[in-house]
C-alpha cells in the first residue's frame, strides 16, 4: 500500500495517506461500506447514476457539519446525483447526526470496519486512522472525473467546483 505525504494537514502539520492516488479519468473503485443500519453497503449501489463521494474526518466536528449539510442543501438542485458522504463515524452516530442536522438527501456510510474507502481512494490518514476531507465526482460509467484532496483538514472543499463537475454530468 502505498503512502503519501503532504497532501494535507491538519492546522499545518503534515499527514501521511495510505492508499493509492485516484486521478480524473480512472474507474471509480467500489468499495465495501457501513449503512446507517448496520447493513453492509457498497459504492456499486450507486452504478448508473452520477456521484458526489465526499470524505471527512468525522461527523461531528464544525467543519465536516457544515460541509454534509451544505451538500444536503445542494443536492435538492442538482437532479439525479447521489451525494454519499463516508466517515470512520460508527453507523449510528451517522444516524444520529443525521436527523439532529435533518440531513435526509446526503447519504451518510461508515468506513470504520475495514477503511475499505479510505484506502482505495488514498485517503485513509495514517496517523490518525480517519479520512481526509476529499471530494470525488462519478460520471454515469464509474470514471472519476473530478478530484480535491483539501489540503487542511481544517478547511472546507470547493463547493462550487464539486457542484459544477456534478452537474455537467446530469
Amino acid at each position: 500500500m502505498s503512502e503519501r505525504e503532504g497532501l494535507t494537514a491538519v492546522e499545518g502539520n503534515p499527514l501521511t495517506l495510505i492508499g493509492n492516488e485516484i486521478k480524473v479519468g480512472d474507474k471509480a473503485p467500489d468499495a465495501e461500506l457501513v449503512g446507517n443500519d448496520m447493513k453492509p453497503a457498497r459504492l456499486s449501489e450507486y452504478e448508473n447514476k452520477v456521484r458526489i463521494l465526499s470524505s471527512v474526518p468525522s461527523l461531528d466536528t464544525p467543519v465536516c457539519d457544515m460541509e454534509v449539510r451544505r451538500f444536503n442543501k445542494e443536492a435538492g438542485d442538482l437532479g439525479d446525483v447521489a451525494i454519499l458522504t463516508v466517515s470512520m463515524d460508527l453507523p449510528f452516530a451517522q444516524k444520529r447526526w443525521c436527523g439532529a442536522a435533518g440531513v435526509e438527501l446526503v447519504r451518510t456510510l461508515s468506513d470504520h470496519r475495514a477503511a475499505d474507502f479510505g484506502e482505495k481512494y488514498g485517503v485513509l490518514i495514517k496517523e490518525l486512522r480517519l479520512l481526509a476531507r476529499a471530494v470525488f465526482v462519478v460520471d454515469r460509467e464509474g470514471v472519476v472525473r473530478y478530484v480535491e484532496i483539501v489540503d487542511d483538514l481544517t478547511h472546507e472543499p470547493d463547493y462550487d467546483a464539486a457542484l459544477s463537475a456534478a452537474r455537467e454530468l446530469v
